[in-house]
């Protein structure tokens, strides 16, 4: 949702409308963006215009259930968190943390239907595929899973190998792109200025990965906001790199 430039520029009802037509089949909204009292409008919004609400994105969101609830409401199946790190204290009592309050969550989420995705992102926490699988591995619970960021790992990894390791973790995608020359050049955060399809990352070696495991998941669009035009290039770029 927050790629959306011009989404409070129009009614709701509109974006949800121009997001068909720039070619999209579904939006992910941040559980702070959707007001629970505006809750029907975005239902009414989704059902009147085919956009899916497919899940939600709860990353700095601390009610976790209520996350849930939302998520549920709305229609998604699954909600995007991250497992927060704050470099300056002791890593292990925050990966027990966060393994036990997934963990504690996990049968609520069960419960609603609504599955919990960790996404790997740059916090310095969870920064190799095997930590990741480790994590959600000590959680142990069917409704706690992955929801992979293609290109956040390309700083400290390759993309397919992620995908290889973690393998029927990976219930989500986010899709971005990221230049590793670009990063080295002008700052590690400059490797995200590139469309999708022209930086570093092997797509044909990602597919190939998610084929072994017979990905059929949602992929949503994860980089900078733009307008329609900007949207609609960037929704005919994930059809080429994910080869549909």
């Amino acid at each position: 949702w927050s790629m959306i430039a011009q989404r409070d520029k129009l009614p709701l009802l509109e974006v949800f409308k121009k997001l068909r037509e720039c070619g999209y089949e579904g939006v992910e909204p941040r559980v702070s963006e959707v007001a629970p009292e505006k809750a029907e409008e975005w239902i009414a919004a989704s059902r009147d215009t085919g956009l899916i609400i497919d899940g939600t994105v709860a990353a700095g969101w601390d009610d976790l259930v209520g996350g849930i609830d939302l998520t549920k409401r709305l229609g998604g199946d699954s909600m995007l968190v991250v497992a927060r790190y704050d470099q300056k204290q002791s890593i292990q009592p925050q990966w027990d943390h966060w393994r036990d309050t997934l963990k504690a969550v996990a049968p609520h989420a069960e419960k609603q239907g609504v599955k919990i995705l960790v996404e790997n992102v740059w916090a310095t926490f969870l920064i190799s595929p095997f930590d990741m699988a480790r994590f959600i591995d000590e959680i142990g619970h069917p409704f706690v899973q992955v929801h992979f960021d293609v290109g956040n790992m390309v700083r400290w990894g390759v993309a397919e190998h992620w995908a290889e390791i973690l393998g029927k973790r990976s219930q989500k995608l986010d899709i971005k792109e990221y230049d590793l020359k670009k990063a080295m050049n002008e700052g590690m955060g400059k490797g995200f200025d590139v469309p999708l399809g022209e930086g570093s990352i092997d797509w044909a070696a990602v597919r190939t990965e998610l084929a072994k495991i017979g990905f059929t998941g949602w992929a949503a669009a994860e980089v900078a906001a733009g307008d329609w035009d900007y949207l609609t290039d960037v929704a005919k770029r994930m059809d080429r790199v994910l080869d549909l």
